[in-house]
């Protein structure tokens, strides 16, 4: 019953900070059901993919927690997308339609890259433009191996993430983008509640083609 009612309960609190209680605590629950939620998920065997999404989840809530100082947050938020990066290498599943997504991937971080070194130099952030163009790349690599596992969560996931960080460091560095809270958070905890999810479903395939049936 507990783990049927825990997406609803992911639900509500993840509305309940976007709209009403904006303190950090409120903030962090979200994550941290998400994260009981994808422990749940877990396999009999196979934990190899369960283990580092749940790791790149638990950096993340990390990095939640300690984004006010910028670089350190963002340096937790990096680890969890090597952690992720790491999950979905183990599920590459070659394709000539989903390579052929690194393109427009590569395009569209050469041009917020292209805005970011903007906004940074001239608004006197010029320190920051190396660990934010290290994570643009890393966040950009994450997401075309999302979608080479040929996975709708993983790809949904990760193109969410980074439609939320790219709204985030819009709003911070080039312009101010109008309901740009709601926006972030709302993309944010949808896009880790899916990559959450994927721990099911990738597992789960995965024992298939071995001949092991998930009970």
């Amino acid at each position: 019953m507990a783990k049927k009612s825990l997406p609803l309960l992911i639900l509500l609190a993840g509305l309940l900070y976007v709209f009403l209680l904006h303190g950090l605590l409120f903030k962090l629950i979200p994550m941290a059901l998400i994260i009981v939620y994808a422990c749940l998920q877990f396999p009999r065997s196979d934990r190899k993919y369960a283990c580092l999404t749940a790791a790149g989840l638990f950096f993340c809530m990390l990095g939640d927690g300690l984004l006010r100082f910028f670089v350190v947050g963002l340096s937790a938020f990096l680890i969890g997308h090597l952690f992720y990066l790491s999950a979905f290498l183990g599920r590459w599943k070659y394709s000539p339609l989903r390579l052929s997504f690194a393109l427009p991937l590569a395009g569209y971080a050469a041009f917020v890259g292209w805005k970011l070194h903007g906004g940074l130099t001239s608004g006197g952030h010029g320190d920051l433009v190396v660990p934010v163009f290290l994570y643009v790349a890393v966040i950009m690599l994450m997401g075309f191996f999302a979608v080479m596992t040929g996975s709708w969560r993983c790809g949904t996931g990760a193109l969410l993430f980074i439609a939320s960080d790219s709204i985030l460091s819009w709003n911070m560095f080039v312009s101010d983008i109008a309901y740009s809270d709601v926006l972030i958070m709302g993309t944010y905890y949808v896009a880790q509640f899916l990559l959450a999810g994927s721990i099911r479903h990738q597992s789960g395939a995965a024992n298939d083609k071995r001949g092991v049936t998930i009970q």
